[in-house]
């Protein structure tokens, strides 16, 4: 079993949502989709994130700008990096994968891209509205469900629950448990761990 504890503002965490998938297809593994605030986590343990942000290390910085496009052509999505809102406020629409539960996979995936590929700012209901109608979910609904306070907990619950687990940054993914990695370059990783799990249990 894979636990994908995410938050669809991070760039890395929409190449780590995409490319999963078919590797999770490919081995027969299960996915449990976990979102969480990953603002919340930085604030908590990670907070050399900011500082980061405020001077960051030119040389550094360019390239991993350049890496970012690597990935993104490697995957075949669009990302743009900065978008015009960054970082952006992403409450509602992780509030709003909570609500939709199993459901929730088309709906992330146009949030990703609505966010990273066609530079729209996801914390605007609008934006939100136009996600919505695109994957064919019931807006009214939808802005009633996300402000129930059981999703709210639920977000936040998830959030401290990643954090308690070890995770300090978006994607945070567990596979079976206990066994943790972070971030999309880490899957070839994550597939020698599930085809290791699955040698096991044979």
């Amino acid at each position: 079993m894979i636990e994908f504890f995410f938050d669809c503002s991070s760039p890395w965490t929409y190449l780590a949502f995409h490319n999963i998938q078919p590797l999770a297809k490919e081995l027969g593994a299960e996915i449990v989709w976990r979102p969480i605030l990953v603002g919340g986590i930085f604030n908590t343990v990670n907070p050399s994130v900011y500082a980061q942000r405020e001077t960051p290390v030119p040389l550094k910085a360019r390239y991993m700008k350049k890496d970012l496009q690597d990935w993104a052509r490697s995957a075949g999505l669009s990302i743009k990096m900065p978008p015009t809102v960054f970082p952006v406020n992403s409450v509602k629409a992780m509030r709003g994968c909570i609500w939709l539960g199993a459901d929730m996979v088309p709906f992330a995936t146009a949030v990703f891209e609505a966010y990273w590929g066609d530079d729209k700012d996801i914390s605007q209901d609008a934006v939100l509205a136009g996600i919505c109608k695109k994957v064919g979910i019931d807006e009214q609904k939808f802005f009633a469900g996300i402000s129930e306070q059981g999703i709210k907990d639920q977000l936040k619950a998830n959030t401290e629950e990643v954090i308690a687990r070890g995770g300090f940054g978006s994607p945070t993914i567990f596979v079976n448990k206990t066994d943790m990695y972070f971030g999309n370059d880490r899957l070839p990783l994550i597939r020698e761990a599930l085809l290791r799990s699955k040698a096991s249990a044979t």
